[in-house]
């Protein structure tokens, strides 16, 4: 697929990396709150992590859609 990359037009490129980094953050934010739900668990230690976790999955849940909107895109 990548050998077929410059072929896709300027503003396609774009769209499919700003779907990939929304897509991404997604699975960050996914990520963290499954780590903070095991470590309350018990099932990972806990270090204070959890409260850090939610709050990396807050800041990129309220700032994942700020940096590329899909207007700017257009």
């Amino acid at each position: 697929m990548l050998s077929h990359w410059e072929t896709i037009s300027e503003d396609i490129q774009l769209r499919l990396a700003h779907d990939a980094l929304l897509r991404a953050v997604e699975m960050i934010i996914g990520q963290a709150e499954t780590l903070a739900n095991e470590m309350e668990a018990g099932s990972l230690p806990d270090r204070g992590g959890p409260e850090a976790l939610r709050l990396l999955a807050a800041v990129a849940r309220a700032n994942r859609y700020a940096v590329f909107r899909p207007e700017e895109l257009s």
